[in-house]
């Protein structure tokens, strides 16, 4: 009995250790770095110039990166499920604090003031 409660519970870990498929284009997480990155600079961009445009600043990085909306939603809901996005959104970080160092102090002082928000939310 023991051993057939071992490997029923073996068989439903290893059924739900990944809760949904990878998309059919699933986006990179070193490429989804880079994306998240560039959509976090037009975010800024935008709070210093509110009259821009943010939704077409998203869809011209989209675009530059030859990634359709569709497929970066998808791999992003995926990245979520995975657990991973955390990991791709702690990168972009860098990549962002690599074309700005004075961004660190910002993004220092962000998560010093919403300790309570998850790290992948701030």
């Amino acid at each position: 009995m023991k051993n057939f409660l071992l490997i029923l519970f073996s068989i439903l870990v290893m059924s739900c250790s990944q809760l949904i498929d990878p998309p059919k284009n699933l986006i990179p997480k070193d490429e989804m770095s880079e994306i998240i990155a560039e959509f976090a600079v037009n975010d800024q961009f935008n709070n210093l110039l509110p009259q821009s445009d943010l939704e077409n600043a998203t869809r011209f990085v989209l675009k530059n990166k030859k990634v359709k909306a569709s497929d970066f939603t998808e791999s992003y809901k995926y990245y979520i499920a995975s657990g991973d996005l955390e990991e791709i959104l702690n990168d972009a970080q860098k990549i962002i604090v690599a074309k700005d160092p004075a961004a660190k102090d910002y993004i220092d002082k962000n998560v010093k003031e919403n300790q309570n928000v998850p790290a992948f939310a701030r």
